[in-house]
């Protein structure tokens, strides 16, 4: 019984650990995409702000998470949702037609 009882908590931390692993790769290139994003020109000073205060945001729903010192699935679940979207507003805004006037009006075709 003691086993199974040590084997499902290193279960549970091995878990943990790969949903932390995971969500902090995706915040790490999310961040890069909006930089990325602010350099070439195709995001605006404006939305690279309010993209980054929705990083910001979600960076506070993982510090929430890991204060108990465990990331349930159920937050692990939320954070990541949180991302997906952050991820959608990113590639919108990224594809979108206003830029911070790298481009002649003819390459806008």
């Amino acid at each position: 019984m003691k086993r199974l009882i040590l084997a499902s908590a290193a279960l549970l931390v091995t878990a943990t650990g790969a949903f932390a692993d995971r969500i902090d790769e995706r915040q790490f290139r999310q961040h890069h995409r909006i930089e990325e994003g602010l350099r070439s020109g195709a995001l605006t000073w404006r939305e690279a702000s309010q993209l980054r205060q929705d990083q910001m945001r979600i960076g506070r729903m993982i510090r929430i998470a890991r204060s108990d010192g465990y990331i349930s699935p159920r937050e692990a679940r939320d954070i990541e949702a949180a991302q997906d979207t952050a991820s959608r507003y990113i590639f919108a805004e990224k594809h979108d037609r206003d830029t911070r006037g790298h481009r002649r009006w003819w390459q806008y075709r």
